[in-house]
């Protein structure tokens, strides 16, 4: 959003309030924002609000051309970078399926040829209608971003769909929607695999044996990956949340990880083993709980090393391995490089509580086949992925 130019449309329903927050936000995140109003949602809320908050003046009248050099809703539409349609009404949906240019906002976006991104919100009768539902496909086969409403209480007094959806699945999805037309992004058309979190290892229905990884590193790198263009899957035994623009497989076992890379391999770009396999799984699962007993051994056996295994199959995939690790990191970071036939070892002291497991923070060393190592000083978990991403773009070059 830094940088982006953004026409905010705000058509007349109820939800208008809540566009205050969205545009807002956008402002936040360093996009510039210019507003137009239908009359109809300046009887919600006053112009001046907008105004304020943009910095700019709010158009709603197509015929008051204050500025004799430009003709506002054809310098406007063709001003923006993205035209955001915030809410969108019943009406204003229609209107634009059909061409229609009765007020400000309908008139520049039917000279707007930059993405129309839309957000329903209306009655759900209103929303399930079948002329409504024909519009929104028309907008869509004409590659516009129609939204789907969420469900919830509406202002009529009970639950249904057609409400505004909250903001922070607004801004995933538009992030998403303009990925669509950045050809640009070093990592477009590259394919990356990212693996996140502790693996459990079954003893029994209700026990497990486990680690204190997070899965916070694996999915920061994901969205690192997917920013910079990529096509990333992400396999990860955490439950954090993850865009959905992101193919998203959800797993638990070591076993379980090394079956979904090794599925992938063969067509992926780039490895990215992030995740903390745990070394060893119980030899026996018990089918019911174990009761209590003074004492228990618990066979193991060692479960495959995924990296390695990766790293006998590679061909042009480019690997990068994680070493968590409380002493003599230097050292076995190295062995791991040359031992799993990695690219990249990312190393880190787990031994430290203010950074690694289950902290936002980290601090790491980047130890390369061919370079000097890097270190990253204590940083956010999500700034050090971007570097990682960075290092990996070079490579790739």
């Amino acid at each position: 959003m830094k940088d982006l130019k953004v026409a905010f449309y705000v058509t007349g329903g109820i939800a208008v309030y809540k566009s205050i927050s969205l545009m807002r936000e956008f402002i936040k995140m360093g996009a510039d924002v210019q507003v137009a109003m239908t009359p109809s949602a300046t009887e919600f809320v006053s112009p001046l609000t907008f105004q304020v908050l943009s910095k700019h003046a709010v158009h709603i009248d197509t015929f008051s051309e204050e500025d004799p050099h430009y003709v506002q809703h054809i310098h406007l539409a063709d001003w923006a970078d993205v035209s955001i349609v915030a809410p969108a009404t019943a009406n204003t949906i229609a209107k634009l399926a059909n061409g229609m240019a009765d007020n400000f906002v309908t008139s520049a976006l039917l000279a707007t040829v930059s993405p129309i991104f839309l957000v329903p919100a209306m009655n759900e009768h209103m929303l399930e209608h079948p002329a409504t539902q024909k519009n929104i496909e028309t907008l869509r086969n004409r590659h516009h971003y129609v939204m789907e409403p969420e469900t919830g209480f509406l202002a009529e007094g009970y639950s249904g769909k057609g409400r505004f959806p909250e903001t922070e699945a607004i801004i995933e999805a538009l992030e998403g929607f303009l990925m669509e037309f950045r050809e640009n992004l070093p990592l477009k058309g590259k394919k990356v695999v990212v693996t996140a979190g502790g693996t459990k290892e079954r003893i029994d229905p209700v026990r497990f044996i486990s680690n204190d990884s997070s899965g916070k590193m694996g999915h920061a790198l994901a969205e690192a990956a997917w920013s910079a263009g990529a096509e990333v899957t992400l396999i990860t035994v955490s439950d954090l949340p993850s865009r959905k623009q992101i193919n998203r497989i959800q797993i638990d076992s070591a076993a379980q990880m090394y079956e979904a890379v090794n599925q992938a391999f063969q067509e992926i770009d780039v490895l990215i083993m992030a995740a903390a396999v745990s070394d060893y799984a119980p030899l026996k699962v018990e089918e019911h709980k174990m009761k209590k007993q003074n004492q228990l051994t618990i066979e193991l056996k060692k479960n495959p090393d995924i990296l390695k295994e990766m790293g006998k199959k590679k061909t042009k995939q480019f690997l990068i391995g994680f070493a968590a690790e409380t002493e003599n990191i230097e050292t076995y970071a190295l062995k791991k490089l040359t031992e799993k036939n990695a690219d990249l070892i990312v190393a880190n002291d787990v031994g430290k509580k203010d950074r690694g497991f289950n902290s936002n923070h980290n601090e790491v060393t980047i130890y390369s086949d061919i370079n000097q190592p890097v270190t990253i000083k204590l940083s956010k978990k999500a700034e050090i992925a971007q570097s990682i991403i960075e290092i990996l773009i070079e490579r790739l070059e």
